[in-house]
């Protein structure tokens, strides 16, 4: 088989079977908009793994070749969202098209979506059906997607969920998957500390106190068994870099049939579609140069790369004071806001800190949901409304712009300073954008191109010459 190896004085990496076909047990992890695309999926397909593209608002083209831009026409946010779902299938459909045929019949296909992205449910269907034959599995995370299996069984593609915990897993078989055993390929367990993107960190999970992954693999696997799924294999996403460093997780019965999957790594190949400087600015980074974060409108934690624009996001956090609409407890100083100098009530100590930020230029004032104030300088403040107007409703719902899916087309709540268009910053930087003004996700392990030989003086691989080097161990 093509690119079969072993680990360098480990056990052997025995191929596996993944939606229907023995295939090497390393995966493409799907990055979402752009980053993920039919060239990439299809390179890793054809060196005999399995290649995950983005069916998250993918990219799709003219005649020549060429990107479209998505240029939302519609007037209110209802009908820019109808928009973005006809987008969203077009793109799904092109990207699944170019794997297809960069694959070459080898490796197995996937499709990546995001269940709390906005129409998850018609873009699938109509990429699956658009695309029918061409995807064999579809993976799926952020969020809890009960439905993606009835979804997978009606268009008869297998179903990989992406998982934290043993808990949420066992939720999901007894609500839905029990139904559709079949087609349950494999299950998705991404390290909610190591991964990159969004996390599924639960509310019960401290973000500064990571956990080792066996133990909580070992767990999801005791869930599988219990449910008649022993022999589904589980993939491991989130801080894989070296196979050697996995000895225990390779032939290990407690665990059953294992999978490795790469996020970060593929980001850093010739059929990468991110930009030189972004290829570039990986090669620095250096231990903690990864946040895991709590800014994304998604309302999970994410983790990206430190950079200017997580360090405004961090900085809108420090100008940020609790306030009250009259004199109340502690709240007894009179601050006034805004064009027409509307009065609140805060304490003595946060209007001198107010004040003071107010003179170094940070004079507009925004409401949170929180009885908060954040002080911005007045074009961030014009930057944020305006996206919060342009909303296209990326998400199910947004905590930034407070748009929802449904009737209402809001969540009720006010719409959050303190976070930012996602929809915006990832097409941004995902069409050449300075990597250091708009988000970049990334694993915590990402420091470590900067670190392997592997990429000395700036070295990067083809994605065959990096399944070849996984396959070694290194």
């Amino acid at each position: 088989m093509a690119c079969q190896g072993v680990i360098v004085a480990l056990k052997p990496l025995d191929p596996i079977i993944i939606s229907g076909r023995e295939v090497l047990p390393v995966v493409e992890g799907g990055k979402g908009v752009n980053i993920s695309t039919g060239e990439s999926s299809g390179a890793w397909a054809a060196a005999g793994g399995v290649g995950t593209f983005s069916g998250v608002n993918a990219d799709h083209y003219d005649e020549d070749g060429n990107s479209v831009v998505m240029r939302y026409q519609g007037k209110t946010r209802a009908e820019r969202h109808q928009e973005l779902i006809a987008f969203g299938i077009k793109g799904g459909i092109s990207q699944a098209r170019i794997a297809h045929d960069v694959a070459g019949g080898k490796g197995r296909l996937h499709m990546n979506v995001l269940w709390e992205m906005g129409g998850a449910e018609p873009i699938l269907e109509g990429v699956l059906e658009g695309a029918k034959g061409l995807i064999h599995g579809v993976t799926c995370g952020a969020g809890m997607p009960y439905r993606v299996a009835e979804i997978a069984a009606r268009n008869n593609v297998y179903y990989y969920p992406i998982i934290s915990s043993a808990r949420a897993f066992r939720a999901l078989w007894k609500r839905s998957y029990h139904k559709f055993p079949a087609l349950l390929g494999g299950v998705v367990y991404e390290d909610p500390w190591l991964a990159g993107g969004h996390n599924g960190l639960s509310n019960s999970e401290d973000p500064q106190t990571p956990e080792a992954p066996y133990g909580r693999v070992r767990e999801v696997r005791q869930v599988m068994t219990e449910c008649g799924l022993a022999h589904v294999p589980i993939f491991m996403a989130g801080g894989v870099w070296w196979l050697k460093e996995w000895e225990d997780f390779i032939g290990n019965p407690e665990l059953g049939p294992v999978a490795f999957q790469y996020g970060t790594r593929p980001l850093l190949t010739q059929e990468s579609p991110i930009s030189d400087a972004w290829k570039k600015r990986l090669l620095t980074l250096k231990p903690g140069d990864v946040l895991l974060h709590h800014f994304s409108p998604t309302g999970f934690y994410s983790s990206a790369v430190k950079n200017a624009f997580i360090g405004e996001l961090c900085e809108r956090l420090e100008h940020q004071i609790p306030y009250s609409p009259e004199c109340v407890g502690d709240h007894v100083a009179e601050l006034p806001i805004g064009a027409r100098g509307r009065i609140v009530w805060v304490t003595p100590h946060d209007k001198e800190r107010a004040l003071a930020w107010i003179a170094q230029g940070f004079s507009d004032a925004l409401r949170t949901p929180s009885s908060t104030l954040v002080f911005v300088r007045p074009e961030r403040a014009e930057a944020i409304r305006r996206d919060q107007v342009d909303c296209m409703g990326c998400l199910s719902q947004c905590q930034f712009s407070n748009w929802a899916q449904g009737e209402s087309g809001t969540t009720g709540k006010k719409a959050d300073p303190r976070s930012f268009c996602i929809q915006k910053t990832l097409q941004n930087i995902g069409h050449g954008g300075d990597v250091e003004n708009e988000l970049m996700f990334a694993g915590h392990n990402a420091y470590r191109f900067g670190q392997d030989p592997y990429y000395a003086n700036g070295f990067i691989p083809t994605v065959r010459q990096l399944v070849d080097r996984i396959m070694t161990g290194e």
